[in-house]
C-alpha cells in the first residue's frame, strides 16, 4: 500500500544551513496495517507523513502509494490524490473555528462538484460513525477538544479513503479522550483502513491493535 524507497529529505534553515530531516529511509506498509512511528519531536515522524500524503516532496528517493509514484506529482495532481486517497488528522486539527461542524467536514468535497444528495449522504455516514450528529450545526469554536478531534477525524474520512494518517493525534487530549481516540482507531482498522500514526504518546506503545512500532531517531529508522 505504501512504500518509501531510499528517501532523503533536506531543507534550508534560515536560508543558510541545510538540515537533513530524513536519511535514506526505506519503509513498506501493507494494506490494512496499523503502524506507529514513534520518536521524539523533531525526529522526522511528521516529515514521513507529509511525504506519504504528497504534502511535500523528497529531496531524493521515491514514494509509492497504491502502486502510484506520488513523489513527483505536480501540485494539482497531488491535491487530487490526497482528496481521494488520504485522510489526514493534523495535530492541531486545522479546523475553521467560525464554521459549523457540518461545514468543516464537507470542505474536502467542495472542489468535486458533487450533487447535494451525495454530499448529505457522505456527511450523515461520518456524523453517525463518530457520534457527532447532534453537533452538526454547532460552531467548531464552541466544541470541546475531544469533539473537535472527532470532527477532524470525520473530515478525514468524508471520502472514505483507504489510508488514514494521524500526526500526534492525542497531543492536546487528556488520557480519557486519548483512550476514546484509540477506540475510534479500532473501528477504522476493522473497516480495513491502512493507518499510520506519528506519536511519542506511550499510550500507543504495545497496543494490541498496532501491527508494528517503528522507531525514528534523528531522521533514521532505528
Amino acid at each position: 500500500m505504501i512504500e518509501l524507497k531510499e528517501i532523503v529529505k533536506q531543507y534550508e534553515a534560515n536560508g543558510i544551513d541545510t538540515v537533513t530531516a530524513l536519511k535514506e529511509i526505506n519503509l513498506h506498509i501493507s494494506k490494512g496495517e496499523l503502524v506507529v512511528l514513534r520518536g521524539a519531536s523533531g525526529s522526522g515522524k511528521s516529515t514521513i507523513l507529509s511525504l506519504i500524503a504528497a504534502l511535500s516532496k523528497p529531496t531524493s528517493g521515491e514514494v509509492v502509494v497504491g502502486g502510484d509514484r506520488i513523489s513527483k506529482l505536480p501540485d494539482n495532481f497531488a491535491s487530487d490524490f490526497r482528496r481521494h486517497s488520504i485522510g489526514f488528522v493534523f495535530q492541531k486539527y486545522n479546523l475553521i473555528p467560525t464554521l459549523s461542524v457540518k461545514e468543516n467536514i464537507i470542505l474536502p468535497l467542495v472542489p468535486m462538484n458533487m450533487e447535494a444528495k451525495e454530499i448529505e449522504d457522505k456527511l450523515l455516514r461520518v456524523l453517525k460513525m463518530f457520534h457527532i450528529e447532534h453537533k452538526e450545526n454547532q460552531l467548531v469554536k464552541n466544541l470541546s477538544g475531544g469533539e473537535q478531534q472527532r470532527v477532524a477525524i470525520a473530515r478525514a474520512n468524508i471520502n472514505n479513503p483507504q489510508i488514514i494518517l494521524a500526526d500526534e493525534p492525542t497531543a492536546n487530549l487528556d488520557e480519557k479522550l486519548s483512550l476514546a481516540f484509540i477506540e475510534i482507531l479500532k473501528e477504522l482498522k476493522k473497516d480495513g483502513k491502512t493507518i499510520v500514526i506519528a506519536t511519542h504518546d506511550p499510550l500507543f506503545f504495545g497496543l494490541d491493535i498496532v501491527d508494528r512500532e517503528i522507531e525514528i531517531y534523528q531522521g533514521s529508522i532505528v
